[in-house]
């Protein structure tokens, strides 16, 4: 319909209701006297209604709300425009009738008033959700999991929504004082360990969770409960997640294995990172790779002046750089990408002359513990060699943090991978005693969804229909998200004093084979349709990993869940001999001295201990 149309018709809906409404409350009112309703005080009295109160739906707006998503704004509006109505009419009669007033029959008016121009708004509402709405889609019976702000949110944009086939019937929510209640017309029905009855009592086939601020472990809790079930199941984003402060349907989720670590993310300090960013130039080394181009879509947030892409990736760091100057419609940052190798040393100092970063993250290396094993050479060259190229063009042309994201595998390294990345370590380290610059290492665990991860493995084992491979069934690790492992790397730049390797406190480890059974779960099959195999420990791979050996810590918390680790003095002649002979040395006998700079570091660190 037309907006002419649909003006028109309202304006001559609101007449009849108006001019009816005075001679109702006057036969109300009066029902002695017949003649009442002829009389020139009504007459008059319905002109004036009339009249003031287009007029008053005009200032309010009334004709051009949406009366299908009316709600108590709506509704004050209406109250107000008939308020003010009615006693412009009692003003008239005051004037034209010697100073007399039908009172009784204006405050009758003025509840049919507000009634009879409410009812016929809403009544429309109600239709178009119980029947249009209804009638256009097949509907999928859904529970939604908290009955909370959020859960009432989710319900009344599913109940207005034209294009959805979730239909909300009933919440559940663990809070006693909900339980058997009504939100939108919909019951409280149980607790989360009552999921798995509703769902079957009440036909449920699709499950919603809305609660953004859950703890630790509460998500898996619920996961579990409905994991029985055979519904679909999906979440809305968590707190962190929803910037607009605004949950949409369009925002559901499917659950991620990701959700279920049970950890708290880490809270960061955007002042000291706004002040530390904003403005500035920054440079990222493995720009492409899955940590590198998640800090570059964090540092984005922040606005530097420059961004420079730097990889060896010519495909990956395209993608990145497309990705970016989409989400800069109103960033002045400007994105620079570069290819190059930070094996190449002259490449390497090119870049940082020409265009001095203030800040530089250094994410670019090999990461993979198995491949590493059978070519140690290149963790060399590409670890540690082009670590301490990037991090001597820094400390030449006078960069003010140097940020090393290292790994765990770097303590007690039994591997090529982790003693390539603590020699890393141990570089920065030494630069730090005689630079200006601040050189500073970030230790955190497996990420979840990076390249080389499990996760994008066991996906593809799972689509393919099994088996699963795991090495042991006792292995564990430590695990973060790729966003939680790239804030921390920022908010460490922060910190750096000069020296410091930094390390998060992930909690506690998780053991592959729960990763797995939970991947399973969340992909809608069982353990006995995806059989799990297990076939050894790799070369160099820990059963266990840790993130700082006891004598390594220092005690206290530099920030929220972020410590730092006790250093001792290498000799960086150590390091020099090894890089100048590298090539010389077969596989056993490289891995040999990367072992023995890391053993050696280990005794010193005792004695001093």
């Amino acid at each position: 319909m037309s907006y002419s149309k649909r003006l028109s018709l309202l304006f001559l809906l609101d007449t009849l209701i108006v001019a009816t409404a005075i001679f109702v409350a006057a036969w109300i009112v009066y029902p002695a006297y017949t003649d009442i309703l002829t009389s020139n005080a009504i007459i008059t009295s319905a002109i004036a209604l009339v009249i003031f109160h287009h007029l008053f739906a005009a200032v309010f707006k009334l004709y051009n709300k949406v009366w299908s998503y009316a709600s108590v704004g709506e509704l004050v509006a209406i109250v107000k425009a008939v308020t003010l109505t009615v006693v412009s009419a009692g003003m008239v009669q005051l004037v034209l009738n010697d100073f007399s007033i039908l009172r009784r029959a204006l405050i009758v008016t003025w509840l049919l008033h507000i009634i009879l121009i409410g009812g016929s708004r809403f009544i429309w509402r109600m239709y178009r959700d119980r029947h249009i709405n209804h009638n256009n889609k097949s509907q999928k019976r859904t529970l939604v999991v908290g009955a909370g702000a959020a859960g009432a949110m989710i319900v009344r944009q599913l109940q207005n929504e034209h294009n959805t086939e979730l239909t909300p019937v009933a919440f559940v929510d663990d809070d006693l004082n909900k339980q058997k209640m009504e939100m939108y017309n919909l019951p409280v029905v149980g607790s989360v360990n009552d999921i798995p009855r509703i769902v079957e009592e009440y036909n449920i086939e699709h499950i919603v969770i809305a609660i953004p601020s859950l703890r630790n472990g509460e998500l898996k809790n619920i996961v579990e409960a409905c994991a029985s079930t055979s519904a679909q199941v999906q979440m809305i984003p968590k707190i962190e997640d929803l910037m607009t402060g605004r949950i949409t349907v369009s925002s559901l989720k499917n659950i991620e294995v990701e959700d279920l670590l049970g950890r708290e993310p880490v809270k960061l300090d955007i002042n000291a990172i706004s002040e530390y960013v904003t403005g500035n130039t920054v440079m990222v080394t493995g720009a492409g790779g899955s940590i590198g181009s998640e800090i570059c879509r964090q540092l984005m947030r922040f606005s530097p002046k420059k961004i420079l892409l730097v990889g060896h990736g010519e495909y990956s760091i395209y993608n990145i750089d497309m990705e970016l100057r989409k989400e800069i419609s109103d960033n002045q940052t400007e994105i620079v990408p570069i290819i190059g190798d930070v094996k190449d040393k002259k490449r390497m100092f090119d870049i940082v002359r020409e265009h001095l970063p203030a800040i530089i993250y250094h994410a670019a290396a090999h990461k993979h513990v198995p491949l590493m094993e059978y070519n140690p050479h290149e963790a060399v060259k590409n670890n540690i060699i082009g670590t301490k190229n990037v991090a001597e063009a820094a400390d030449k042309f006078y960069v003010r943090t140097f940020v090393l994201v290292s790994t765990d595998k770097a303590v007690n390294p039994t591997n090529v991978m982790g003693a390539s990345k603590r020699v890393a370590e141990m570089v920065v380290q030494n630069l730090a005693k005689q630079s200006d610059t601040k050189f500073v290492a970030v230790r955190f665990g497996n990420v979840l969804g990076s390249r080389g991860s499990v996760i994008p493995l066991f996906r593809k084992q799972i689509e393919n229909g099994g088996p699963i491979t795991i090495t042991h069934p006792d292995i564990t690790r430590y695990f973060m998200t790729i966003p939680e492992a790239s804030r921390l790397v920022i908010q460490a730049g922060t910190l750096a004093q000069g020296g410091e390797i930094f390390v998060l406190d992930m909690g506690e480890p998780v053991k592959i084979v729960d990763l797995a059974k939970n991947l399973i779960k969340l992909s809608g099959y069982t353990e006995d349709e995806i059989r799990l195999e297990y076939s050894g420990l790799r070369p160099g791979e820990k059963m266990f990993e840790e993130l700082l050996g006891e004598d390594e810590v220092l005690p206290g918390e530099v920030y929220e869940k972020i410590y730092v680790g006790r250093t001792v003095e290498v000799h960086p002649s150590l390091i020099d001999e090894l890089l100048d002979g590298f090539i010389e040395y077969d596989h056993a006998q490289l891995k040999e001295e990367l072992m023995n700079i890391v053993y050696l570091e280990r005794e010193q660190l005792a004695v001093q201990v």
